[in-house]
């Protein structure tokens, strides 16, 4: 708590220096003249910071050159080119509507400002940036809710009981970034970088023991956490001829890059994705990272190992404490493959997870998971993987004429191969062989996208046979087929009770496992087919509609029979119909409104799980309250950037 209140203090410090600072440059600014030294940047740009004079490590041909310049008397020298002051003036006096420009202000984040790392703050080359972000989520669900042995409703004999779940998040965001560079003319040099987090956030079910393991707590959870999000420090080893040799091409003389090509390393707390569309690995995390790129910037590489930090359960942020699981990552990315503006990725991770047993904030055990035998274990496994991005021309061929537009093309196939040495719903020890694919083609039409999905888990039709073959992440946060729109990727469906789950939040892949930031990768699962179509269409420069329909199945069931003890579970998982609006009330990124709503409708898979084979009233099944009732999602984030 002392590192927060030291971070809250500099962070007020600051901001209170810069609207001194802004106080003290509205003085003495109403003369219009055009004389730079009396004149004020448009921009809030507060004091000056350049070097008196030429700069001392300049050459003896350029001092020479801008002696002469000054004595000529047709330069003005400048000793803060990032400050060059505009006059006030009124093209026609008296009309304040018919100003040429607008001043910036300290608070004003659409305008230059100092605080956001438009002008430095020292010297020449030292910039600070600040970030504050305020995100405000909103959810009313209705999932399987299990009724458990002290239901909610005295008279309850369902397995599944009322549905409806309410959420409520909210997150404060507040950033110092530091670094030295020349912004967009030259890669940074030193970066030092800190977020800090603020998470309050409440939840509300219908039936008890679902947010706490305890029952006599009841059906509503408040709960708040703190914590430095991002922590880290980065360096650019220099320019990558230089730092490996091996990749020098033409023009490199001496090791230096014509082309700005460099190499850089981060260690601290980071956020990494390490593909396109976040299916394998997307998190902020503990680690260090080696990226750069080469060949006039057409390759960028990654070099990425992390050591996962333990994440508080009810905000999703980060702890301080470790979970003994590491992860390395290696990727490269090369532009225009095939066709100019189509990017290819071949990479590398490693998930080695020897996480303890642990019990989550609320309560529940996650680790190891309770299903089927409850054993600690270790997850070790190697993911290879190749996937693209981009687009193929301007027109379609002659055949999709009509349509127009060019065709946009992601592609996904990963690999994953190692082994758990105890799987509890195998009951042994199993060696791991899966396989994730994917494909999302699309078309633009001037104001409009269409777009189509496929989506491909393998499952494990032999879950006792020592062979895991359910595909599983490390610790995704995909954005495909609708993203966060869709139900099943925006909502954890419960499997059996509370600490195990069909899917998780943010992942696509029905892991069975109780948690996917505490659990551990399951790969005795039933794997996924996805097909979907839909468009997204922006009505205006403000808003933007997504929508999206979903067809789902298993590939196969009997991890799903040997877990209920219920054979012949049907394949046909359901159908994801949803339905969004991005909505940018100042045409920025600073104010962004996000809502939707999701649907599903249950398919005989579905229904073949959440109803049970008693018949208390003739025909009537035990379960089908849950089964056979649509389920949905209503939900709206609101996130405000400076």
């Amino acid at each position: 708590m002392k590192i927060v209140w030291i971070f809250l203090l500099v962070t007020f410090l600051l901001v209170q220096v810069a609207l001194a600072q802004e106080k003290n440059s509205r003085e003495g600014n109403s003369n219009a003249t055009w004389t730079t030294d009396e004149n004020k940047p448009l921009g809030f740009s507060g004091r000056k910071t350049g070097i008196k004079g030429m700069d001392p490590s300049s050459p003896d041909w350029a001092k020479e050159e801008m002696k002469r310049l000054e004595e000529s008397g047709d330069f003005i020298p400048v000793e803060d080119r990032w400050r060059i002051g505009f006059p006030n003036w009124d093209r026609v006096p008296g009309a304040d509507a018919d100003l040429p420009f607008e001043r910036g202000r300290a608070l004003n984040p659409y305008r230059q400002n100092v605080l956001k790392g438009d002008y430095p703050i020292i010297g020449r080359d030292k910039f600070l940036a600040l970030k504050l972000v305020s995100e405000t989520f909103l959810s009313a669900q209705r999932i399987p809710l299990p009724s458990l042995i002290s239901a909610e409703r005295p008279d309850a004999r369902e397995f599944f009981g009322r549905s409806k779940l309410f959420a409520f998040s909210q997150t404060f965001k507040a950033g110092v970034d530091f670094y030295q560079g020349a912004n967009s003319f030259k890669p940074i040099d030193f970066r030092i970088h800190a977020l800090l987090a603020f998470n309050i956030n409440y939840a509300h079910t219908e039936e008890r023991g679902v947010l706490r393991i305890d029952p006599r707590e009841g059906n509503t959870r408040r709960d708040s956490h703190v914590i430095l999000q991002e922590l880290y420090g980065e360096y650019r080893l220099g320019d990558t001829p230089r730092v490996f040799p091996f990749l020098r091409g033409r023009g490199s003389r001496g090791g230096h890059s014509p082309f700005y090509d460099t190499t850089s390393f981060r260690a601290g707390i980071q956020t990494f994705n390490s593909d396109f569309r976040g299916f394998i690995y997307n998190d902020t995390n503990l680690g260090a990272r080696l990226f750069g790129n080469f060949a006039s910037n057409r390759y960028q590489f990654n070099f990425a190992f992390f050591h996962q930090l333990e994440k508080d359960t009810n905000s999703g942020l980060n702890t301080f404490n470790f979970r003994n699981q590491q992860v390395y990552i290696a990727n490269i990315y090369r532009q225009d493959t095939f066709k100019k503006g189509y990017t290819v990725s071949v990479s590398y991770h490693h998930n080695r997870d020897n996480s303890k047993p642990f019990n989550d904030r609320n309560g529940f055990p996650v680790r190891p998971a309770v299903f089927g035998f409850a054993v600690p274990h270790s997850v070790r496994t190697h993911y290879i993987g190749l996937t693209t991005d981009g687009h193929f021309g301007e027109r379609l061929p002659w055949i999709f004429g009509k349509i127009g537009g060019g065709l946009n093309l992601s592609t996904a196939f990963y690999q994953v191969f190692g082994e758990d040495t105890f799987n509890g719903l195998a009951g042994r020890k199993i060696d791991v062989n899966a396989q994730l694919a994917a494909a999302e083609l699309s078309v633009d039409r001037d104001w409009l996208r269409l777009r189509t999905s496929f989506f491909y888990t393998s499952g494990d039709g032999n879950p006792t046979d020592g062979t895991g073959r359910g595909f599983d992440s490390i610790l995704d946060d995909n954005n495909f087929a609708g993203g966060r729109f869709s139900f099943l990727n925006n909502t954890g469906i419960p499997f059996l009770n509370t600490t195990t789950f069909l899917t998780t939040p943010a992942s696509l892949i029905p892991a069975l496992r109780p948690s996917k930031v505490h659990g551990q990768a399951n790969h005795v699962n039933p794997g996924l087919f996805l097909a979907g179509g839909g468009m997204d269409a922006d009505l205006t420069q403000k808003v933007r509609i997504i929508s999206n329909v979903n067809l789902i199945r298993f590939m196969r069931t009997e991890p799903l029979e040997l877990a209920l003890f219920q054979p012949n579970i049907e394949k046909y998982l359901g159908t994801d119909y949803h339905i969004g609006m991005r909505y940018r009330p100042y045409l920025s990124e600073n104010f962004v409104i996000f809502t939707g709503f999701s649907a599903f409708q249950p398919g005989e898979g579905f229904k073949s799980i959440y109803t049970s084979n008693c018949k208390p009233k003739g025909q009537l099944l035990c379960g089908i309250e849950t089964g056979n009732k649509i389920l949905f999602n209503l939900f709206a984030t609101i996130r405000f950037t400076y």
